[in-house]
């Protein structure tokens, strides 16, 4: 009963740190004061634990298709399309948060393939 109770929070405070990651990397790019390396250190541990508490095994491919695909969106819109500042910031805050939690279940998904028998 207790794993089951503390399985929860962690999935609160994942789902929370999700929320809070996403809110701050788009309003960061609309404030210029809140682009400092304080809130690209914020962004980064939120993206961790995202990796940390809301990314299971069963969810780890799609989370790592995704990724990848948002990395790439992200850098061919920058590069294709004339966006403007204030788009290309926001996306750049996104990638610095997904690529926390992307390194951190990749890494997981390498040492679990590697150390199967």
């Amino acid at each position: 009963m207790a794993k089951r109770q503390k399985r929860s929070r962690d999935s609160n405070v994942g789902h929370w740190a999700f929320l809070i990651g996403v809110l701050l990397a788009t309003i960061a790019g609309f404030v210029p004061q809140l682009q400092t390396p304080k809130v690209t250190l914020i962004l980064a541990l939120l993206g961790l634990l995202v990796g940390l508490l809301n990314i299971t095994a069963k969810e780890t491919q799609a989370f790592l298709v995704a990724s990848v695909a948002l990395v790439i969106a992200a850098d061919a819109a920058a590069d294709i399309i004339s966006l403007g500042v204030l788009l290309s910031v926001i996306l750049g805050n996104i990638v610095t948060f997904v690529f926390p939690a992307t390194l951190l279940v990749a890494f997981t998904s390498i040492w679990k393939l590697a150390s199967e028998k």
